[in-house]
């Protein structure tokens, strides 16, 4: 387990082994149960070499309010909390579809996998994001059929959960705010 505020590397690692982004982020909670990091505005992105850019590969860094990640063990997806304008409002609950999270010595890997539902503020309705490019990544060896029909089969059973009005996160995560020190400390 990591203690609250210590700096871990988040890896996106492919099928074929290959780590094409990594980012620092900021531990805020890690029990049995959950582990949840945050990006801050301005934390760098690292593409290393490879085959191809990662989708961000224009980026240098994270832009706009830092993003809380929320994941729990052994699942294929975490919830993303995003804030918006001047005052930081809360913005809305991303469910950002990815495999489960892995530890490693420096922080956790995991892939994600395209495939995302965005929750914005205020209301219960929810919309699909991304759904239209996953049979393009099997057309392009990214991800296999499997990876993709699992991927489907998860985001069912979140969106059932969603419909019958239930999240197993606590909404008072979207009031938390950063320590003042993190805001962009990862950046420098």
């Amino acid at each position: 387990m990591w203690s609250e505020g210590e700096l871990i590397v988040r890896r996106e690692v492919r099928n074929d082994g290959w780590a094409w982004v990594t980012s620092p982020v900021r531990v805020v909670e890690d029990t049995p149960g959950l582990l949840a990091t945050y990006l801050a505005e301005g934390t760098p992105f690292t593409f290393p070499p490879g085959p191809e850019p990662h989708p961000w590969a224009g980026r240098d860094a994270w832009q706009g309010h830092g993003v809380l990640m929320l994941q729990r063990p052994g699942e294929a997806y975490a919830i993303w909390v995003f804030w918006d304008g001047p005052e930081r409002e809360f913005a809305g609950w991303y469910v950002n579809f990815q495999e489960p999270f892995r530890r490693t010595a420096e922080g956790y890997d995991t892939q994600d996998l395209e495939l995302d539902i965005w929750i914005p503020a205020g209301g219960d309705a929810w919309e699909w994001k991304d759904a239209d490019v996953l049979d393009e990544r099997i057309r392009e060896g990214r991800f296999t059929t499997a990876q993709v029909e699992e991927t489907w089969a998860v985001a069912r059973q979140v969106a059932a959960e969603l419909d019958a009005g239930r999240r197993w996160w606590e909404p008072w995560w979207a009031l938390w705010e950063p320590d003042p020190a993190w805001l962009h400390a990862a950046a420098s």
